[in-house]
C-alpha cells in the first residue's frame, strides 16, 4: 500500500499542476480538438471519458496509419501491457496485465487475460495473434472485469472489434511489400445489398521469408505463411431487431520456431557437442526436429438483439469454435534430438451468453448469463537422445462452466455515479492425463511402432468443482463536463484445474490438480480534457492482492522433467498509468503513454526438487515476475500536411521504451535488458479517401530483443545438452503499402 500511496501522491499533484495550467492559458488558435474516443468496455457505447475503468483504445485509423500489422503492436502503446507470439510458436499469443498472465500456452491451463472477438470469447491462444484488417479498434481493459464478461478477465481483457457494415457496396484491395520478401494482400467487399441486409466478406494473406535459416534443413526460419478469412451476414428487419452472424477462418503454415542457442551444447559427459556453439545470427538455429507446423482455428457466431424499448435492450450471442495444432519445438537447436517435442493439439468450445442492457434517466444497468463447454486435448513426446528415451505425454480436459453476473450504476446526483456489481461462476473440470517413458525415438504417439513401453509415469482420470462469487464497486465523480474521477474494487477469479504434464512418480500430489486463484484490485483514476479539448488525460494508480497465484514450473530431474502447476501463495503489484492525445495545431499531434508496475511475490511455497527428498519451502526472496517491466512507456507525433486536391501527407514517427524484465520467475540468463523501439510512417492518401500509399518502418535503430525463451541449463539436467534457447522480436524492416477502395 506504500507504494500505492506514492504514485496516488505523484499522480495527484501532476493532475493539480496539469488543472491550474488548463484553466490559466488559452489555446491558440490555429489549434483542434482531440477526436473523443467511443468505446463499449461495459458493454454499451459509452465516452472514453465516463468509463470507470482503466481502459486503452486504438482506433482502425491510427492502426493503418502507424503501419500496424498484428495484435502485439498493442504492446508498445498501452502501458503495463505485455502481448506477444508466444515461444516456439508463429501466431500463439500471451498476454499479461499489470503481472497477470500467462506464459505457458499449454492445454487446459487458462489465459489470465482474455481476449475477445465481438464479445466472443476465445478460450485458446493458438492463432490468436490476430493481424490488423478489416478492424474498428481495439480496447484493452486492465485489471478484472468479470461483472462484465463471460470468462476469464481475471488481469483483464483485449477485445477485437471489427469494423460494422453500413453505406453503399464498397470493394477494398490493400497490398504490403517489404523487406524479408513480405508479400501481403487484403481483398474486402463490404455494404448494405438492401434496406435491411448487409454483407460483408473479407480475404487476406500474409507472406514473409525468414528472418533466418535453419542451416541443417535450409529452410526459412521466423518465416510467415498466414492465410485468413471473415464473413458477416446482417439483417435488420425492423428498428427494434437486428441479427449478425460472422465467421472467420485462420491457417498459418509458417514455419516451426525452435529458438537460438544460447550458449555452448553439452553432452552427458559436461563436454562441448560438436558445432553446438552459439550461431551468430539470433533467428538462425540448426535444429532437426523438422520443418512441419499447421495451425488452423475457425469460429461461427450469431448476434441477435432485441431493443424491446427505448431503454431496454436484450441480446444473445451465440459461439462454436475450434482448432488443431501440429508442430514441433527443438529445444536444443541441433540436428541429434538431444531434447525434441513434436506436438499436437486441438479443441473445441461452445458457447452462449445472454445479456440485458437497462438505460435509463439515472439508472443503467448491464446483466447476463455465460455458459460454455470446452475442450483441450494434445499430445507430445519428450524425446532425449542421449538416454536413447522419449517420455510421452497425452490427456485432455473438458470443462463446463455456468455464469451469472451484473452491473448496475446509479447517478446519486448529476454529478455522482454508483456502480456495483458481482459474478457468480461455478466450473466443472475433468482431466484425463497419460505419461510414459518408453525406449526408442519417439514414441508410438508419434508413429514409432518399434519403441519399448517403460515406466508408466500417470495415467489418471480425475474431477473438480470450483464456485466462487466475485464483487465489484466504483464511483464516478464528473468534476466538471470536462474531467472526470473514479475509485474502484474489482476481485478476479480463475478456477484450478490439472496439468496436463503432471508427472505422478515425480510429484504424487499432481493428481489432485491445482486450485483456483483471485485478484483483489483497488485502483482510483481521473479522466479529461484540458486547454479547451486540446489535451486527453487519462491516469490510473491501482493495488492489487493476488492469492493462491498459479505458476507453471518445468524442473529437470535426472532424464525426466517435473512438470507443475503451482498455487505458489501470495504477492502484491502496486504502480501508475498515463496515456493521452495532445493537439498543438490542426497539423500536428503527439500521443503518449506511462506505465509503472512493482510487483513482488510475498509468498511462493513450492516443491524444492534439487533436495532428497524434496520438500516445500517459501522462495518468495529469489522469486521475480515474469514478463513485467517496472517502466514502459511510449511517445508517436503525427505531422498531416493538407494538399487540397492532391490529397493529404502524414508523417509519424514513434519511440516505445521497456525497462529490464525477467522470463521466469527465476532470474536466469535469457532476462532481456531495457530497449528502445523506434518505428516511423510516412502515408499519403487521396482527398476522397479512395487511394492510400504508405511507406513504414519498424524497429529503425535494429534493436535486438528476446521475447521468450526455454531455459534447461547442463546444471539442471546433463541429458537435456545445455539447452539454453532465446526466441527474437522482429529487426529492422521497412514495408511499403497500397490501398484503394472502389
Amino acid at each position: 500500500m506504500h507504494n500505492m500511496m506514492k504514485a496516488a501522491l505523484l499522480a495527484g499533484a501532476a493532475w493539480s499542476a496539469m488543472t491550474t495550467m488548463a484553466v490559466a492559458q488559452t489555446p491558440d488558435s490555429d489549434g483542434t480538438t482531440v477526436e473523443e474516443m467511443v468505446v463499449t468496455a461495459r458493454r454499451r457505447e459509452e465516452s472514453l471519458k465516463d468509463v470507470p475503468v482503466a481502459v486503452t483504445a486504438v482506433s482502425a485509423e491510427r492502426l493503418e496509419r502507424t503501419g500496424a500489422a498484428d495484435l502485439t503492436v498493442m504492446q508498445q502503446t498501452t502501458p503495463n501491457l505485455t502481448v506477444q507470439v508466444a515461444r516456439g510458436s508463429n501466431s500463439t499469443l500471451i498476454s499479461f496485465i499489470r503481472g497477470v498472465g500467462q506464459q505457458d500456452p499449454l492445454w487446459g491451463f487458462e489465459p489470465g487475460v482474455g481476449l475477445y472477438i465481438d464479445d466472443v470469447y476465445v478460450a485458446r491462444p493458438q492463432a490468436a495473434v490476430l493481424d490488423v484488417f478489416d478492424i474498428e479498434r481495439i480496447e484493452v481493459l486492465r485489471g478484472p472485469q468479470g461483472t462484465l464478461y463471460g470468462r476469464n478477465t481475471i488481469g483483464g481483457a483485449i477485445k477485437y472489434v471489427t469494423a460494422k457494415i453500413q453505406g453503399e457496396p464498397e470493394m477494398k484491395f490493400k497490398g504490403a511489400f517489404g523487406s524479408y520478401g513480405q508479400r501481403d494482400f487484403v481483398a474486402s467487399a463490404k455494404g448494405k445489398v438492401s434496406d435491411t441486409v448487409g454483407l460483408g466478406l473479407t480475404w487476406a494473406k500474409f507472406d514473409r521469408d525468414g528472418y533466418g535459416t535453419n542451416l541443417t534443413t535450409g529452410a526459412e526460419h521466423y518465416n510467415k505463411d498466414v492465410g485468413a478469412a471473415r464473413a458477416t451476414l446482417e439483417w435488420e428487419p425492423s428498428e427494434q431487431l437486428f441479427f449478425r452472424l460472422s465467421g472467420d477462418l485462420v491457417q498459418d503454415k509458417s514455419n516451426p520456431r525452435h529458438g537460438h542457442r544460447e550458449v555452448q551444447a553439452l553432452n552427458f559427459l559436461g563436454a562441448p557437442i560438436a558445432g553446438g556453439a552459439p550461431l551468430p545470427g539470433v533467428y538462425d538455429t540448426r535444429a532437426g526436429s523438422g520443418d512441419v507446423n499447421r495451425v488452423e482455428t475457425r469460429g461461427v457466431s450469431l448476434l441477435a438483439q432485441w431493443n424491446v424499448s427505448d431503454v431496454l435492450t436484450l441480446k444473445s450471442i451465440t459461439a462454436y469454435r475450434a482448432g488443431e495444432t501440429e508442430g514441433s519445438i527443438d529445444f536444443d537447436g541441433l540436428p541429434a534430438q538431444i531434447l525434441d517435442i513434436p506436438a499436437r493439439y486441438n479443441d473445441h468450445q461452445f458457447s452462449q451468453e445472454l445479456q440485458l442492457l437497462y438505460t435509463g434517466d439515472r439508472l443503467q444497468a448491464v446483466a447476463g448469463i455465460f455458459y460454455l463447454n470446452a475442450t483441450a486435448a494434445g499430445a507430445f513426446d519428450t524425446v532425449v537422445s542421449q538416454a536413447n528415451l522419449t517420455i510421452a505425454t497425452a490427456g485432455h480436459v473438458d470443462t463446463k462452466s455456468w455464469s451469472a453476473f451484473a452491473d448496475v450504476s446509479y447517478d446519486v446526483t448529476d454529478a455522482l455515479t454508483l456502480s456495483v456489481g458481482g459474478r457468480w461462476t461455478q466450473d466443472e473440470k475433468t482431466g484425463q492425463v497419460y505419461r510414459q517413458n518408453f525406449s526408442g525415438l519417439p514414441s508410438p504417439l508419434f508413429g514409432n511402432s518399434t519403441a519399448i513401453p517403460g515406466l508408466l509415469r500417470s495415467n489418471f482420470t480425475n474431477e473438480k468443482s470450483f464456485e466462487k462469487f466475485t464483487p465489484r464497486v466504483s464511483l464516478r465523480y464528473e468534476v466538471n463536463p470536462d474531467l472526470t474521477g473514479y475509485v474502484s474494487y474489482s476481485q478476479g477469479f480463475k478456477s484450478g484445474g490439472f496439468d496436463m504434464r503432471a508427472d505422478a512418480i515425480l510429484t504424487p500430489n499432481s493428481v489432485n490438480g491445482y486450485e483456483p486463484e483471485t485478484v483483489d484490485s483497488y485502483e482510483a483514476g481521473l479522466k479529461g480534457y484540458f486547454f479547451d479539448r486540446r489535451l486527453s488525460l487519462n491516469s490510473a494508480v491501482f493495488y492489487g492482492k493476488y492469492e493462491d497465484q498459479q505458476i507453471t514450473q518445468q524442473t529437470p530431474v535426472g532424464a525426466s522433467i517435473a512438470s507443475q502447476v503451482l498455487n505458489v501463495g501470495k504477492s502484491h503489484m502496486s504502480g501508475f498509468e498515463l496515456e493521452g492525445v495532445a493537439s498543438f495545431t490542426s497539423s500536428l499531434s503527439a500521443n503518449f503513454s506511462l506505465g509503472y508496475i512493482k510487483a513482488e511475490f510475498d509468498e511462493y511455497r513450492a516443491l524444492d526438487l534439487s533436495t532428497l527428498p524434496p520438500v516445500v519451502r517459501d522462495l518468495s526472496d529469489s522469486r521475480v515476475f515474469q514478463n513485467t517491466p517496472e517502466w514502459n512507456g511510449s511517445l508517436g507525433l503525427t505531422y498531416i500536411h493538407d494538399m487540397g486536391d492532391h490529397g493529404k501527407v502524414s508523417f509519424s514517427p514513434s519511440a516505445a521504451y521497456r525497462s529490464s524484465f525477467n522470463m521466469f520467475e527465476i532470474a536466469s540468463s535469457l532476462d532481456q535488458e531495457a530497449y528502445w523501439l523506434m518505428d516511423a510512417s510516412l502515408v499519403w492518401s487521396s482527398s476522397d479517401d479512395r487511394y492510400r500509399v504508405g511507406l513504414h518502418g519498424k524497429n529503425l535503430g535494429d534493436e535486438v530483443y528476446r521475447i521468450g525463451g526455454y531455459n534447461f541449463p547442463q546444471s539442471a539436467g546433463v541429458l537435456f545438452g545445455n539447452s539454453v534457447s532465446a526466441f527474437y522480436g522482429p529487426p529492422r524492416t521497412v514495408t511499403l503499402s497500397l490501398e484503394a477502395k472502389f
